[in-house]
């Protein structure tokens, strides 16, 4: 007799994502046991027809709420979820076949499981401009990473992991939030899942992307203690020191950084600031 799965709930929270969510849901569905997740996409401000594509994917339940927000929307999701382990998940986002599955199964090892796992980050970078792949190679090879649930759009948390915050707070650095909650012996990357992130395709939106991100972990850290703080020094003394034939993307790199840290001090507080160029 086969062995029944536990169920897993997935949260996400969608703003306009209409021309991605259905790629999104498709993956998680397309290797699912009936029964296996519980999928929350909530809806959040949208002027296209996000819901309905969601909607129209079988057992996919969808909250509508007029207000753009992520933090509320994810709020939303979480109150609606029925399940755990709990997958906090971008709408624009692509799971490998079986990445749920995987993260499910590493939280509830016997021996000292992790609070929070997170995929395999592979940033998707072809037919982008020479800027944009330039700055993502240093990036992606910043240690950083190694543990961290952030720049991933996905991530796992259990039961016990849940209970450490009430709710997310109105900062629209969700993850470095949720990153906070734990410890490094905490977390832990599950190899046998990857997430692929779709990079901007334009390097004017890689700029506002990662402005939106500092702009939002600055208000994160003002307003919380215990953030995981950036290490500004990291590109050169752990990344193009070591690989010397990475230099000139260093450049370029450093350039975007620190346009994008400009651009930072001046952005909404209460924008949802993302990447449209991939939509």
């Amino acid at each position: 007799m086969s062995q029944e799965r536990p169920m897993i709930s997935v949260v996400i929270a969608a703003h306009n994502e209409a021309a991605v969510i259905g790629g999104c849901l498709d993956a998680l569905l397309a290797d699912a046991a009936p029964g296996e997740l519980d999928i929350v996409v909530v809806a959040n401000g949208c002027t296209d027809d996000t819901a309905e594509v969601a909607a129209a994917r079988p057992g996919v339940r969808v909250i509508e709420v007029a207000e753009p927000g992520k933090a509320n929307a994810l709020n939303l999701g979480d109150a609606a979820a029925r399940a755990f382990p709990r997958v906090y998940l971008d709408a624009d986002v692509v799971l490998s076949p079986g990445a749920l599955r995987a993260m499910a199964g590493e939280l509830s090892v016997s021996d000292r499981p992790p609070l929070a796992v997170m995929p395999r980050r592979a940033m998707v970078t072809e037919h982008r401009p020479l800027a944009v792949r330039a700055y993502y190679a240093i990036n992606t090879r910043l240690p950083i990473f190694a543990d961290a649930l952030f720049g991933r759009g996905a991530m796992a948390i259990s039961a016990a992991g849940r209970e450490r915050f009430e709710r997310f707070p109105e900062q629209i650095a969700d993850d470095l939030f949720l990153d906070s909650q734990f410890s490094s012996a905490e977390k832990r990357e599950v190899v046998a899942a990857t997430s692929f992130v779709q990079a901007p395709r334009r390097t004017g939106d890689l700029v506002r992307t990662l402005a939106r991100v500092r702009a939002g972990n600055n208000m994160l850290r003002a307003s919380h203690d215990g953030i995981r703080a950036s290490v500004p020094s990291s590109w050169l003394r752990h990344v193009v020191l070591p690989r010397p034939w990475l230099a000139p993307a260093s450049i370029v790199y450093v350039a975007i950084t620190l346009l994008a840290a400009m651009r930072a001090r001046r952005h909404p507080r209460d924008a949802w600031g993302r990447d449209d160029s991939t939509r």
